[in-house]
């Protein structure tokens, strides 16, 4: 693919000009990127319905009904559950603190000889006992925060009504626009990009596609498993090693040791850690047998460590818009690496131009 001089420019400013538009447009983004992601998501289900004879308006209707009912579930039936555990985690802080104090330290010191300097943990257990209670509700405090500021209350309200407004637009227009984009597109330079376009849509599917329902599967599982355990923070615990499974293995490690935490805070008895094991080993052997081969498969996603890489470093730069930002960014840069590196390989500076030796001794 041969670039012209004058398209070298023209992609370089256009670079240029996007990304000091993303800087300075950041604070009225978020609510478009997010509609961008949900039409993204959602759009080969829409395909589907449309090419089972429904209208595309029809179908985007349909998407639109379903994700709706999925957003107000999870508002009337998480944010309150969420609510009323974070204040159990609060109250059980003060235990928390004695079994520290009281078993695990003297246990250490036992077990491994060395005498530990105890913090003072009095004043902490006194704080957390005479201030929990002005936690109150989440959902209230949250809300009285907003009610502070009239401008606060209403940049949120205007990002909460944008969302499905862009998301219905974008989901019926998504073909059309992305058929408008390829058309536009110089001649010369629009099979290679549609290729890359095509590679990246592959990336971003084996991650955002297929890792996103994976985390949500393992959530849901972690959360039902611990609340048949009898663990007061199922659900909170359970969406946090959720949403730790966007790096794989990161959500057992992470979801394991709090649970186990909190389990022995609530019981204290050793036997429940058995039950929190086979909770967290039966998520991890569905979601190697099951949940990645079915959802993800083996199509080749983005490495761990450029995932971690990527939201923080989108996110350092432009807050949460990077956040939003960083997954779509980090795709097209892999498949950009992965055509240098093609090119690389078949290129003079890999390839040596010396003649091969034959074996020969003059």
């Amino acid at each position: 693919m041969e670039l012209s001089e004058s398209q070298r420019w023209f992609l370089l400013i256009t670079t240029l000009v996007v990304g000091v538009l993303v800087y300075l447009l950041a604070p009225i983004l978020s609510p478009f990127l997010v509609g961008a992601l949900l039409a993204y998501l959602t759009d080969p289900i829409a395909d589907r319905l449309e090419a089972r004879g429904a209208s595309r308006t029809l179908a985007v209707v349909i998407v639109f009904l379903f994700l709706s009912l999925i957003m107000v579930v999870a508002v009337l039936l998480l944010i309150p559950q969420l609510s009323e555990q974070i204040q159990t985690m609060i109250r059980q802080v003060p235990l928390a603190l004695d079994v520290l104090h009281n078993r695990l330290l003297p246990w250490i010191e036992n077990t491994l000889g060395v005498p530990i300097n105890r913090p003072d943990i009095d004043s902490v257990r006194e704080f957390f006992r005479t201030h929990w209670q002005q936690t109150g509700n989440l959902a209230a405090q949250i809300m009285g925060s907003l009610t502070r500021s009239g401008l606060a209350v209403a940049a949120w309200v205007a990002n909460l009504v944008l969302i499905p407004v862009v998301t219905f637009y974008l989901l019926r227009d998504w073909d059309v626009m992305m058929e408008k984009i390829q058309r536009l597109l110089p001649r010369n330079l629009e099979p290679r990009v549609t290729l890359w376009a095509r590679e990246c849509d592959e990336v971003l599917g084996a991650f955002i596609k297929g890792q996103l329902l994976v985390m949500f599967a393992l959530g849901i599982i972690y959360a039902v498993g611990l609340s048949i355990v009898g663990l007061d923070l199922a659900l909170l615990i359970g969406m946090l090693a959720g949403l730790a499974s966007i790096v794989p293995y990161m959500g057992f490690f992470v979801g394991i040791v709090v649970a186990a935490v909190a389990a022995y805070v609530q019981f204290q008895e050793p036997m429940i850690l058995i039950w929190v094991g086979v909770v967290f080993g039966i998520g991890q052997a569905l979601e190697g047998m099951v949940l990645t081969p079915l959802l993800v498969g083996d199509r080749i996603g983005l490495h761990p460590v450029a995932v971690i890489f990527a939201i923080m470093a989108g996110g350092q730069l432009f807050g949460f818009v990077g956040v939003l930002l960083a997954l779509p960014v980090a795709a097209v840069i892999m498949v950009l690496l992965r055509h240098l590196h093609d090119g690389y390989k078949s290129s003079r500076l890999y390839s040596s131009d010396k003649p091969e030796s034959t074996g020969e001794v003059e």
